[in-house]
């Protein structure tokens, strides 16, 4: 090979292997565009499809986590890329499916920035309210709600009396009434009714408690930075509690077994 051979093949060499470097040391996500022309409207307007309860409060406070760095302006306005899209996109869905605390979402995004971990599927999206899966705006009514269970609204009305089900409003139910009643007519097949069902809400209130515990000194602050992380902490303990409770149930079912 001549030495001008030789000496483009080192150049076509090196161009490729600085281009592997770049790739290698850009964050996640990598291949989608870094320019930051995205007001925090937009940024609002992209995710709300998916997140409707997503705020401005809620992208700061995932800013002052270390979670997103949108670029400022000369006048101190944030900008934002179509990565950093993506990237709030992950938070909010480990969030949202995984209750994964905020510190571990951090430390997933790391591996990825470093290429330590494989590059995350795309599920599918369901419209959430921090955590809560949810149509927008549903509020169950007893006919509603019995008809979606596939239960009598005698039965409905029986839960509400005994007070494992309550009402909002005017006989209006939240999105996770239907699971209750599900389950409740579940058990209802094994002799459980609605009497016996009065010590699960009352378990779950106490758990609620012990949650507004830990999240009251955010509560308790007006900055909307601190209303953010109080919500994002209650879901995360709330689901710990969860996993608490179903792990002692399955312990102690176990020990019946023979």
């Amino acid at each position: 090979m001549s030495g001008a051979g030789a000496q483009q093949r080192a150049v076509v060499v090196e161009a490729v292997s600085e281009s592997s470097v770049a790739q290698r040391s850009e964050p996640w996500p990598r291949g989608l565009s870094r320019r930051a022309s995205m007001r925090i409207s937009d940024v609002l307007a992209a995710l709300r499809l998916e997140f409707p309860a997503v705020t401005t409060s809620k992208l700061r406070f995932l800013e002052e986590q270390g979670l997103v760095e949108p670029v400022r302006t000369p006048a101190g306005y944030r900008q934002y890329s179509p990565a950093d899209i993506e990237r709030l996109r992950f938070v909010l869905r480990q969030q949202r499916d995984k209750y994964m605390p905020l510190k571990v979402i951090k430390e997933r995004l790391a591996a990825l920035d470093a290429g330590e971990e494989d590059e995350p599927t795309t599920p599918a999206r369901l419209a959430t309210r921090d955590g809560v899966r949810e149509t927008p705006g549903v509020r169950w009514t007893v006919e509603a709600l019995a008809r979606e269970a596939g239960v009598e609204p005698a039965f409905v009305e029986e839960l509400v009396t005994a007070g494992v089900l309550r009402t909002h409003g005017r006989s209006s139910f939240d999105p996770w009434a239907r699971d209750v009643v599900v389950a409740a007519a579940a058990l209802a097949e094994h002799g459980i009714d609605a009497r016996h069902l009065r010590q699960f809400r009352t378990a779950a209130d106490r758990q609620a408690d012990i949650v507004e515990q830990v999240v009251a000194p955010w509560r308790g602050r007006r900055s909307a930075s601190s209303r953010a992380r109080a919500g994002t902490v209650a879901a995360e303990v709330g689901e710990l509690c969860t996993q608490m409770h179903t792990a002692l149930v399955r312990a102690a079912v176990a020990e019946l077994a023979p």
